[in-house]
């Protein structure tokens, strides 16, 4: 017994040593629920190399929380020239996360989504549906499109969707699929500047006050 109790302390200590050093706010809710999901059974598991169903979801919310801080740290770099980057955003119903959200200085606004695909595999298309590998991941996006429209409906301004993703090679450098461009992570800030440069004639800070207000940061509305 007190070998597992220590195993326990050890794997725990592990964790967080691993996670504390986090980017604030981006992957936030994926490493929030990986921490709920590693329970200390599941930490000793994990500490005698011992496989189970928690602790691969964890593993699998870790991996999505890194994506989305190495998407952050690409783009947060935008904010020095007038964009409002904003991380790990609670929808107004439900429980989904919105990954990113962009605000050009001409009120653009773009929701760069962070997929992190094992990178053995390839994005491309074929017959009108989206592919990794031979695994057709066409309704992977479906998220991706029911956050757009949430997010549109809410600011009452159109929103473009961007998937960010992290890991696996993309066909041609970049696709576009379905109306939603797929770009890997290094071409997202060019990418955001490109789509950003649209004149809409909004005012764009009072369009971040009004995202700020209403999509709170996820971890906080759903402590």
């Amino acid at each position: 017994m007190t070998t597992l109790i220590v195993l326990a302390v050890i794997a725990a200590w592990l964790y967080q040593h691993r996670t504390k050093n986090s980017t604030p706010g981006a992957g936030a809710s994926a490493e929030a629920r990986a921490r709920q999901l590693r329970t200390p059974a599941v930490r000793i598991a994990d500490a005698l190399n011992i496989p189970t169903q928690r602790g691969r979801e964890a593993d699998r919310n870790e991996a999505g929380a890194e994506g989305e801080r190495r998407t952050a740290a690409q783009i947060n770099p935008l904010r020095r020239e007038g964009w409002t980057i904003l991380h790990d955003l609670a929808l107004p119903t439900g429980k989904a996360n919105v990954d990113h959200l962009a605000i050009s200085p001409t009120g653009v606004v773009i929701m760069p989504d962070t997929k992190r695909w094992s990178a053995r595999f390839q994005i491309r298309t074929s017959g009108g549906r989206l592919f990794h590998g031979d695994l057709d991941a066409t309704n992977r996006l479906n998220g991706v499109r029911h956050e757009t429209r949430t997010i549109a409906k809410a600011l009452g301004v159109p929103v473009i969707p961007l998937i960010v993703m992290d890991g696996a090679p993309i066909e041609g450098g970049e696709l576009a699929f379905d109306g939603i461009r797929i770009v890997p992570a290094e071409r997202a800030p060019e990418t955001l500047r490109q789509l950003g440069r649209a004149q809409t004639g909004r005012d764009a800070r009072a369009l971040a006050a009004r995202a700020t207000h209403l999509f709170p940061p996820h971890t906080r509305k759903h402590q």
